[in-house]
């Protein structure tokens, strides 16, 4: 059986970590990037997010 993604990762449970983020008002990252300026492209950002994150690719930076 081929397995596609390498982490079984949905993608509700990011939309559900985005929506806590948001809820709490979430400051912008090491990237400096604003929930704003995020949501401008929500539907891909989300979309990246997972896609890296269930193919084990991403990595995130180190917290300041």
């Amino acid at each position: 059986m081929d397995k596609t993604k390498s982490f079984e990762i949905s993608k509700n449970v990011v939309w559900e970590a985005y929506q806590r983020v948001k809820a709490k008002h979430g400051a912008a990252g090491v990237d400096h990037q604003s929930i704003e300026e995020f949501e401008k492209n929500l539907k891909d950002n989300l979309y990246k997010i997972w896609n890296r994150m269930s193919s084990g690719s991403y990595f995130p930076p180190p917290v300041q």
